[in-house]
C-alpha cells in the first residue's frame, strides 16, 4: 500500500539540500552583470539566485588560492602541518614572478606568516613556499589539489600549480569554486577567518587585503580576488545576514571597480528579495511506518542532514511538506537508508526533494514474526 503523509511545516521553526537547485520565480528578475561567468548561491540551501555559465571552464587567477589554502588547512587539522612549522624559502618560490609578500631566499618564514602572505596579500612567493613545505614540491602539491577537487565533487577543475598563473591546463568553473569556498567555511571557520583580515605587515611592508568588499561591507567576511590580462578581474564574496549565507562569485569582469560593483550588486539582490529557513533538523523523527518481518513493527522516518529551502521574501507561510513512503517496507533495514522523499512545495511548485530515512537499524525478525506478517501483507 502506497502511503503518502502531510507534514505540517508551522510546527518546526526555520540547515543544506542535496541538489543543486534553482530559486522559485516570484522574485523580480536578478540583475544583469557584466562577467564572463558568475554565480549566487545560497550556502546552506545550496539553492541558485541567479547564475551566467556557471559550469563554464574558465581560467581562475588567485582564485587558486582558495583551493591551496584548503589543502594547507587539511594537513594543519591532520597534524601533518603546523602553524608554527619555519619553512626555508627557496630559490622557486623567492622568484614567482606577480603578487609578493616578498619573503626572502634562504630565510625561514613560518607557516601561519605564509598563509597570511597568501590569503590576505595574495602572495604567489607565499602559496609556493606552502605547496614545497607540504608536498615536496610544487608539482606534488598540485596533485593533491586535483585530489581534493575530485573528493569535492569539482569535475571541471584541474589545477597545475599553486598559484594560478596561466596554464592551458589550469581551470575551474564558477560552481566548482563555490564548492571549495563552502567546505572551508563549514570545515575550518577558524582558520577561514583569515580572509576577513584587512590588512598584514611582512618584512616591514604593509599590504592590504585585495577584496574591497571588506571595507564597503560590513556583513562581508572573505573571500578572495583574483586577476590576470588573460583571466579578467575575479571575485568570489562570502556574506552572512541574518544567519543567511551567501556566496558570490565573477570572473572575467574588465576592472577591479567592476568585480567590486558586480559582487555588491549579486548580494544586495540575494539579501533583499529571498529568505532562507530551516525546516527541519537531521535524526528529527518526521513520522513512522510500519515495518514488515522485522523486531519491531514501527519505524522513526527523518532525514540525514539539516533541510533548508531559500525561497522569496514573505512567501514561508505559502509552503507546504509532505513525505512519500515506499510501501511494504521490510527488515533488515539500517540507519540512514531510503524509504521515501520529503518533498517541500511553494504554491503547488516543488522547491526540494531529499530522501526519507530509517532513524533506527530494525533487524529481521524470528521466524514466528516472518510467519505472522506474511500472511497479514496477504491480507493488505
Amino acid at each position: 500500500m502506497h502511503k503518502t503523509v502531510f507534514i505540517c511545516i508551522a510546527l518546526y521553526l526555520l540547515a543544506p539540500v542535496a541538489a543543486l537547485a534553482a530559486a522559485p520565480a516570484a522574485a523580480p528578475a536578478p540583475p544583469t552583470v557584466a562577467a564572463t561567468g558568475y554565480l549566487l548561491i545560497d550556502m546552506d540551501s545550496d539553492v541558485v539566485l541567479t547564475a551566467k555559465d556557471p559550469e563554464q571552464r574558465l581560467e581562475p587567477a588567485s582564485l587558486t588560492k582558495i583551493m591551496t589554502a584548503y589543502v594547507v588547512f587539511h594537513e594543519i587539522q591532520s597534524g601533518s602541518v603546523k602553524l608554527s612549522d619555519e619553512v626555508l624559502v627557496s630559490e622557486k618560490a623567492w622568484k614567482t614572478p606577480g603578487s609578493r609578500m616578498f619573503i626572502e631566499v634562504n630565510k625561514r618564514v613560518t607557516v601561519e606568516d605564509l598563509l597570511k602572505g597568501m590569503v590576505i596579500q595574495s602572495g604567489n612567493d607565499a602559496s609556493v613556499a606552502l605547496a614545497e613545505h607540504v608536498a615536496g614540491s610544487e608539482e606534488a602539491f598540485a596533485n593533491l589539489m586535483n585530489d581534493y577537487a575530485h573528493r569535492l565533487g569539482m569535475q571541471n577543475s584541474h589545477f597545475v600549480n599553486a598559484t594560478g598563473l596561466p596554464d592551458p591546463d589550469h581551470y575551474t568553473t564558477p560552481h566548482d569554486i563555490v564548492r571549495v569556498t563552502e567546505a572551508t567555511i563549514r570545515e575550518f571557520p577558524e582558520l577561514y577567518k583569515l580572509y576577513s583580515v584587512k590588512e598584514f605587515t611582512f618584512n616591514d611592508i604593509r599590504q592590504h587585503n585585495r577584496n574591497n568588499l571588506l571595507w564597503h561591507d560590513d556583513s562581508v567576511d572573505g573571500v578572495k580576488t583574483g586577476h590576470t590580462e588573460s583571466a579578467g578581474y575575479c571575485l568570489v564574496a562570502a556574506a552572512k545576514r541574518e544567519g543567511m549565507r551567501l556566496i558570490s562569485v565573477v570572473m572575467g569582469t574588465t576592472s577591479e571597480k567592476a568585480r567590486i560593483n558586480e559582487s555588491q550588486s549579486l548580494l544586495n539582490y540575494g539579501f533583499r528579495f529571498y529568505e532562507t529557513h530551516r525546516l527541519y533538523s537531521a535524526g528529527d523523527r518526521l513520522t513512522r511506518t510500519r515495518v514488515w518481518m522485522g523486531e519491531q513493527e514501527e519505524l522513526s522516518l527523518g532525514l540525514d542532514r539539516d533541510l533548508y529551502v531559500t525561497i522569496p521574501r514573505r512567501q514561508y507561510d505559502k509552503l507546504n511538506a509532505r513525505t512519500e513512503i515506499q510501501p511494504n517496507i521490510q527488515a533488515p533495514l539500517a540507519k540512514g537508508q531510503k524509504v521515501g522523499e520529503v518533498i517541500v512545495e511553494l504554491d503547488g511548485e516543488v522547491v526540494t526533494r531529499r530522501p526519507l530515512v530509517a532513524l533506527d537499524d530494525v533487524p529481521e525478525g524470528g521466524i514466528w514474526r516472518t510467519v505472522v506478517d506474511t500472511v497479514l501483507m496477504m491480507l493488505e
